[in-house]
């Protein structure tokens, strides 16, 4: 479908690929549109819903500047997905509980981490000189750090929040091992730790803004290179935990599920992050808050909600987009209206046939909290191809 309703008001329009939509995220895009260094338009996609300072499901490109609220504070935030040799044949609901149970031994999950002596530990020590680097430039991030002194160990951790685990069958009943997580504790401190720098920034130079989430960094600026690097070593710390995450998920089926191989390239990519790239005549940078990219060519991953399906999808290029698509489903309703709204008896409902947590801790996280799954694919047909639908049996919430 194409775009559906177009903001004019604005230094630039902003265009909206869907109907469903609130005011306050319309008025938040408002806002960004209307910022002076915003590049031809701004995107809205399917699940657009109200954020911080800018809307989860925005596009937003820049000339020569970042908002770091923006970028969010969940820096290099996204997903991977493998497919693998076994079906539904190799499966019952024991051997399920078996992995839902290994699985929720071997990954931690909210504020936990792994112990020093765990393998994974390993694979956070590349990342050490980046950060010392950073860190001598912003020796007061070492004071916030004190929380994450173990940031090495929190690699191949899920994390809290929408952050899951799971294991899927396809419409020809193959298994898929998918799941959703950033850079943990020591992305956010560091997103953090930037939006409050751009934060005095304006209030230095005393330039006004419709919200004060909407600071940023002109290129060229004290802050503007190190935040650059830090979004960038954050990346690649997130793309590095999914991969030792998916090891040990992998490792946890083994031990219950027939011998198995991956059966397809694992697809890794971020949905919070940004990147230098040309539009409409222009280099600019590109800020993906809760979106992907969709190049022509380019796999991607479009997951439901807890109980409902998900997507693997190849990109069509649509420029209108700057080459983006949904990140999923998209709230609907905020965590404290979704435990007010709905029951324990609402989530079992709702997740019937899934061997997950139905109980009161995950109640934000069900179903009915989030966009039609269906109808996000649906209004963004014109920006990505549905190559595989995944419905979950095991899912392990953060």
């Amino acid at each position: 479908m194409p775009v559906q309703q177009v903001l004019l008001d604005q230094r630039v329009p902003v265009k909206i690929w869907t109907q469903d939509i609130d005011e306050r995220s319309k008025e938040q895009l408002a806002n960004i549109a209307g910022m002076p260094f915003i590049h031809h338009h701004v995107a809205a996609m399917p699940d657009v819903h109200l954020g911080m300072g800018a809307t989860i499901g925005s596009v937003i490109a820049t000339h020569k500047a970042i908002i770091p609220a923006a970028v969010g504070v969940d820096l290099g935030c996204g997903m991977i997905a493998a497919r693998l040799s076994i079906t539904a044949n190799d499966l019952d609901e024991k051997s399920l509980k078996k992995v839902f149970d290994q699985i929720t031994r071997d990954v931690p999950v909210g504020r936990g981490q792994h112990d020093d002596n765990r393998v994974l530990v390993a694979a956070a020590k590349p990342f050490k000189a980046g950060l010392k680097s950073l860190t001598d430039r912003h020796p007061e991030l070492l004071k916030t750090f004190g929380k994450f002194s173990k940031w090495t160990n929190q690699m191949g951790t899920l994390g809290g929040g929408n952050h899951f685990i799971e294991v899927c069958l396809d419409e020809a009943d193959q298994v898929w091992v998918m799941l959703h997580s950033g850079s943990r504790g020591i992305g956010n401190a560091i997103a953090d730790h930037f939006i409050k720098l751009a934060r005095k920034d304006m209030e230095r130079w005393m330039i006004q803004l419709p919200d004060r989430d909407l600071a940023y960094f002109p290129e060229g600026t004290e802050h503007f290179s190190d935040y650059v690097e830090a979004v960038h070593w954050a990346q690649e710390y997130a793309l590095q935990n999914r991969q030792s995450m998916l090891e040990l998920v992998l490792s946890a089926l083994a031990r219950h599920l027939p011998p198995f191989e991956v059966t397809t390239e694992v697809v890794n990519c971020h949905h919070n992050y940004i990147a230098k790239e040309h539009h409409f005549g222009s280099d600019v940078w590109v800020t993906r808050k809760g979106a992907i990219r969709a190049r022509i060519g380019d796999i991607g991953i479009v997951p439901g909600s807890m109980g409902a399906r998900s997507y693997i999808v190849v990109g069509k290029g649509n420029p209108d987009s700057f080459n983006s698509s949904a990140h999923g489903a998209g709230r609907r309703m905020s965590r404290t209206a979704a435990e007010k709204c709905f029951t324990e008896a609402d989530l079992a409902e709702q997740t019937a046939g899934v061997i997950c947590r139905k109980d009161k801790g995950v109640l934000d996280e069900i179903p009915g909290a989030y966009k039609d799954i269906d109808q996000v694919m649906a209004d963004q047909n014109d920006l990505t191809e549905i190559l595989h639908s995944l419905k979950q049996v095991v899912c392990v919430k953060g």
